[in-house]
């Protein structure tokens, strides 16, 4: 089982985010990088991707992200996510986040190919709408993940200053619509991970990723969002809502509005 340290815990508390380095092993992270690959190789599918919204010839029109894999059984992407996305050193951590047990909500998987634009810096909970708690991320690293090839960043203790209205992300280094400007005395920082380690960070956490301005390395993730077992509400688009031992939980109401994370840039000539 997977704990974390009174240090871990209060660090979280002041930055919002955690890092649990290798938290899955060189032969398990493979794997998941070899059944997305296969996958996205194998061309886009529909109703798990959607490159509709994306410029024909820009990198991530070949690779859009996959969004809830975990609920495509017939596909061999859906019990690989699903095993990650319940994997119990995931729910041990969260239960020591929460104080109570986890339930899971959403499942993605980013290709980040060379050259692909970044995420403008955003908040999870924006899209999710958990209350009265908060959802967290479980962000996996398939790849190492830096600066140059489109790594994530964090403002650190941004996560106390509740949800943030966001602006018009800049579409030449932003895929999609939303972005919030760095708060005053505020600073982004980036996150830099190896293949297998899991950030760990709140819904409130502003955050984004970096472009890939790399000629030669991808930047796969794959990403979990949660919710407290307790949880009142969340928005309708994440139900329905699983525990680890695969029971959907009942009783949680549909929020109004929120919707999948992020908002593609409509292409020019796209509907």
């Amino acid at each position: 089982m997977k704990h974390l340290s009174m240090e871990e815990k209060s660090r979280m508390e002041r930055d919002g985010f955690h890092i649990a380095r290798a938290l899955f092993n060189t032969e398990e992270i493979s794997e998941i990088r070899r059944v997305f690959q296969e996958q996205g190789d194998s061309g886009v599918t529909p109703g798990l991707q959607n490159d509709d919204r994306l410029q024909s010839n820009e990198a991530l029109a070949k690779y859009p992200r996959m969004m809830m894999p975990h609920r495509h059984a017939d596909l061999p992407v859906g019990p690989v996510s699903l095993s990650a996305m319940l994997d119990p050193r995931i729910g041990d951590i969260l239960h020591d986040l929460y104080g109570e047990a986890a339930v899971a909500a959403q499942s993605m998987f980013y290709f980040k190919p060379p050259q692909a634009r970044g995420q403008g810096l955003h908040q999870d909970n924006f899209y999710l709408k958990v209350a009265p708690a908060n959802c967290m991320a479980a962000w996996v690293a398939v790849d190492d993940a830096d600066e140059d090839n489109g790594g994530l960043m964090v403002i650190p203790g941004s996560h106390k200053l509740g949800l943030v209205c966001p602006e018009q992300a800049d579409p030449t280094v932003s895929f999609t619509t939303e972005h919030i400007p760095t708060p005053e005395g505020m600073q982004v920082v980036p996150v830099i991970m190896k293949a297998g380690d899991v950030l760990f960070f709140t819904g409130s956490l502003i955050h984004g990723s970096y472009p890939n301005t790399s000629d030669t390395r991808s930047r796969r993730a794959l990403i979990f969002h949660y919710g407290p077992a307790s949880m009142k509400e969340i928005s309708g688009h994440y139900k329905p809502l699983l525990d680890f031992e695969q029971h959907e939980l009942d009783g949680v109401l549909a929020a109004t509005g929120g919707g999948p994370c992020g908002t593609e840039f409509v292409a020019v000539g796209s509907a």
